[in-house]
């Protein structure tokens, strides 16, 4: 048996393998690049193939759509997957491509979780893709931009595919019923479709499932609810929903949207997320957008990242919402985190500025003598504990990174520091004046 031949099996396939379309024109769903006149639709019509990456989603027809399009175009189809092939594979499928294009036939080298590939593994694929040899589509449910080498994706198309919408998964069960041989209503076909949060895959093994366990002519509630158990989530600890989803409930923060961010702190806490991982978020959100604004945040957040550690799952789930309520509903600012990254980039384009004399402790008699602390004014043997010393070296005299807003506590402190500043300024200003 060839690379290119596909080994026979005696158990039955799976009914999401059943139902792959025959024919591009039944392939549901999207309509965003196959639909009339759209990119890819118009590749394929007009055999004008490219390598492409095919990047979305579980379930939503990648493998089905690089199988339509090599029928469509007449090419020979070799499905490879990178979990299971390495640089030896590789080559053994690249000869035998090399031998169908000299006889005069095109292969389609379809690489599912292209992104599992190292970089010496995808660039072994370069030269064929360069000299013609396949058109490679690969699919990914990661970023193609940080998981596929870059010679490799400037020599490829990028297609994002979406997840299906219900309506679309429950066009796609309708058809399948006569396969399983059932009937249902549209009401049930719309809780699975619910359930499988736009995988396709995922709606027919529910279908499968239930329809197995369901006696009668009729798919049975009871065994839609038994196969679903628990709705499956997307989500990868690793990969880029997590990203998002935790993007997601920062900017809820950030933004003051107490509603938003339980959505996407529910989400991520059904799909399993390490709990500390977002109680040190919720830290990250106290100070980076909360700051001085309400200094009782960051008290709020390390209360709960203790209350997570003490209680575990699922009642330290409690305070991690009390703590994103309380986060979204605090005045913001973010003029600490500015003032710091104003002075990290100044000191990084600067050149380093001594520590002025009167601000060196002068622990010896020899350091005093060179001059090590004098000058200096102790702020608590002053009235009001205020100095008009400076604390800055002479080359930055003057230089303000903290400008404190007027929202929340930090509203009192630039009262402070006004008020600060004009005694400065009075002390400074000449007599008589």
């Amino acid at each position: 048996m060839s690379l290119f031949e596909q080994p026979a099996s005696a158990a039955p396939r799976p009914l999401a393998e059943r139902m792959r379309p025959e024919r591009l024109e039944d392939f549901v769903g999207q309509e965003h690049i196959l639909g009339p006149g759209k990119p890819l639709r118009v590749q394929i019509e007009r055999d004008r193939l490219t390598s492409l990456i095919l990047w979305g989603p579980p379930g939503t027809g990648k493998t089905t759509l690089a199988t339509l399009i090599a029928r469509q175009t007449q090419c020979a189809f070799v499905p490879f997957s990178a979990v299971l092939s390495g640089i030896k594979e590789i080559k053994e499928v690249m000869a035998q491509a090399e031998r169908l294009r000299r006889l005069g036939q095109r292969t389609v080298l379809f690489i599912d979780e292209i992104h599992r590939f190292n970089k010496a593994q995808q660039d072994a694929f370069l030269p064929y893709v360069e000299r013609g040899d396949i058109i490679l589509i690969g699919a990914t449910t990661e970023n193609p931009s940080f998981e596929v080498n870059s010679a490799l994706l400037s020599r490829s198309k990028v297609y994002a595919l979406r997840a299906l919408t219900p309506e679309e998964l429950v066009a796609l069960l309708e058809r399948a019923l006569p396969e399983v041989g059932l009937a249902a209503g549209p009401a049930l076909l719309e809780q699975i479709a619910l359930y499988a949060s736009g995988d396709a895959r995922t709606a027919y093994n529910i279908l499968e499932i239930a329809a197995a366990a369901s006696e009668g002519a009729a798919l049975a509630p009871e065994a839609v609810e038994a196969a679903i158990e628990r709705k499956m989530l997307l989500y990868d600890k690793g990969g880029e929903e997590h990203f998002n989803l935790i993007s997601a409930l920062h900017k809820s923060v950030r933004s003051s949207d107490p509603d938003a961010a339980l959505y996407w702190l529910a989400r991520m806490l059904e799909a399993g997320e390490d709990r500390m991982y977002l109680a040190r978020r919720l830290v990250r959100m106290a100070v980076e957008d909360i700051g001085l604004a309400d200094p009782r945040a960051i008290e709020q957040a390390i209360a709960c990242q203790q209350t997570v550690h003490f209680l575990g799952i699922p009642e330290g789930d409690q305070a991690l919402a009390q703590a994103a309520v309380y986060l979204a509903l605090a005045p913001k600012s973010d003029a600490a985190y500015r003032a710091l990254n104003e002075a990290r980039a100044l000191v990084r384009e600067r050149p380093a500025e001594p520590v002025p004399l009167h601000l060196r402790n002068a622990p010896t008699r020899a350091m005093k003598d060179w001059g090590y602390g004098r000058g200096y004014q102790h702020a608590h043997q002053q009235p009001e504990a205020l100095t008009t010393m400076a604390c800055l070296p002479d080359a930055l005299a003057g230089t303000r990174f903290y400008t404190p807003t007027t929202r929340g506590f930090e509203a009192r402190l630039k009262e402070r520091l006004d008020a600060i500043r004009a005694w400065l300024a009075e002390q400074k200003r000449p007599p008589g004046e």
